[in-house]
């Protein structure tokens, strides 16, 4: 999952863009990077592995000059750290692309054959820097030096032939200007904003989340659709084109439950709001299912449980109580490489306030439970702070099998929830009780918001692939997601970034 953001207007875009990256930063923590463009035509970039405040320094700043650019928050996929991998990349040819982009492709192995019989040459193991050469392909056959709005969304059409998976793009090219599409599934998230000036003409930005608009001043216009390009002029004008045969909005309903910040608004649903109803969702669940339990207080794992947890001790009739206190200077866990390091963070991350347990029965509610890890020590830390009982509630169903779309989700045989039953899963995370949102009830929860949206990606909980991959995809991401194969793919970009200090300094 990754965070992007592009900008046509009639002023320097940098620290908007920055001020857009720091919205996001949620989405990505790994890497960040900026792409500008000036008024004659030249790019200037800063990226490197780091949060947006760490990357970003003044003197870089004042170098990202230009009216157009594009962001991006790298949160990686297959475990890459790499600074070579920050994004945006960049091509020169044809024009000169420089592109970002937020999902997975899952044929990025047969388009990098491809690449490479076209004489494109992909130098990382990145599908972002892949997509770049395939846009750029599709560009090639432009036959005229000038492209109009129908050449862009052709080859825009092209690349959506090609590609396989979620993605939500940004990139500038040259001459052109901004040009940003999504996925004929509309997987990933994508909005369009624009912001109204004096003398009355308007600026445009496009950004992974609704808050990043609101936050830079722009007022969200309307989400972008399956399969739809848009290209925005160096000079504002704004053009549109559906690039995709056949398009259905079917949006990651994980978006809702844990990635997203709740002041968003995604494919017409607030974010918040349907996180309330998961909370009155499960509480409906445990007065029906689990009346047995003696609840004395509801606390949260925070922060993104918070509003679900609220609303469930509303709807019980218990206390609401923050029994956590939260670092917020450690990253999210699932994703970090290594079961020793998520351990580790787990306890720097949180840490509880003995008070709110002390011979309590208390219901833990988190968004989700992943690899069980941060789950069990949540319980364990309750317990030692002296809970009675600890029950344990997952505003989402059961995560079964892994995301391909763009969240790096492991592989299903590190899932806890993988083969086990309700019960064993309770007992692996030492909790009295465990109960979990059923799917119906989650999808209610966001359509309930939005009644136009009628299905979504929800294939880490029932294993019904939209895209469906190769054969052997599996295979291949269980290497790479493994925390064997992140292990080994971080020696090696040490390595390699080893090899490049000692080149540079010979």
């Amino acid at each position: 999952m990754c965070g992007v953001v592009g900008i046509v207007g009639f002023s320097p875009v940098n620290v908007t863009l920055y001020n857009a990256l720091q919205v996001l930063q949620h989405r990505g923590q790994d890497a960040a990077g900026i792409v500008t463009v000036d008024e004659n035509g030249n790019f200037h970039q800063r990226k490197a592995n780091g949060m947006v405040s760490e990357v970003f320094q003044q003197r870089h700043m004042m170098r990202l000059k230009g009216n157009v650019g594009i962001g991006h928050n790298r949160y990686p996929t297959a475990g890459s750290s790499s600074a070579a991998e920050a994004q945006p990349f960049y091509v020169n040819s044809p024009y000169g692309i420089a592109l970002a982009h937020n999902g997975n492709l899952i044929n990025s192995r047969e388009l990098k054959e491809k690449c490479r019989a076209a004489r494109r040459h992909v130098n990382t193991e990145s599908d972002s820097e892949v997509l770049l050469n395939i846009f750029a392909w599709k560009l090639e056959e432009i036959e005229h030096d000038d492209p109009t709005p129908d050449d862009i969304f052709k080859a825009v059409s092209g690349v959506n032939d090609e590609i396989r998976g979620g993605y939500a793009v940004v990139s500038v090219v040259l001459g052109v200007g901004l040009v940003a599409f999504r996925d004929p599934n509309g997987i990933r998230p994508m909005c369009l904003g624009e912001r109204l000036l004096e003398d009355g003409c308007k600026e445009y930005m496009v950004a992974s989340e609704s808050a990043a608009l609101s936050v830079c001043g722009f007022r969200l216009v309307r989400d972008v659709e399956p399969g739809e390009a848009i290209l925005i002029t160096s000079d504002c004008r704004l053009f549109t084109s559906i690039c995709a045969s056949q398009t259905k909005l079917q949006p990651c309903i994980f978006e809702y439950v844990y990635f997203a910040r709740p002041d968003s608004v995604i494919n017409g649903a607030s974010v918040y709001a349907t996180r309330v109803r998961m909370g009155v969702k499960l509480a409906e669940k445990i007065k029906r299912e689990y009346e047995n339990l003696k609840i004395d207080v509801v606390i949260p794992i925070p922060d993104t449980s918070i509003d679900i947890a609220v609303q469930i001790a509303r709807s019980l009739g218990v206390p609401y109580r923050q029994g956590y206190v939260k670092n917020r200077y450690i990253g999210r866990t699932f994703i970090m490489p290594g079961q020793t390091q998520r351990k580790q963070s787990v306890r720097r991350k949180l840490n509880p306030i003995p008070a709110e347990f002390a011979g309590k029965r208390v219901l833990l509610v988190d968004d989700s439970i992943v690899r069980g890890t941060t789950s069990m020590q949540i319980v364990e830390m309750a317990k030692e702070a002296g809970a009675k009982e600890v029950y344990f509630a997952s505003a989402a169903p059961e995560i079964k099998y892994p995301n391909i779309y763009g969240i790096d989700m492991p592989t299903s045989k590190e899932l806890i929830a993988y083969g086990r039953s309700n019960e064993e899963i309770a007992k692996a995370i030492h909790a009295d009780a465990l109960i979990y949102q059923s799917l119906s009830d989650l999808k209610d929860a966001v359509r309930e918001e939005n009644p136009e949206l009628d299905k979504f990606e929800c294939s880490i909980f029932d294993g019904d692939y939209e895209v469906p991959p190769s054969e052997d995809y599996f295979e291949q991401i269980a290497k790479q997601r493994s925390d064997d194969g992140k292990a080994d793919k971080e020696w090696k970009d040490a390595s390699n970034e080893e090899l490049d200090i000692y080149n540079i300094k010979s």
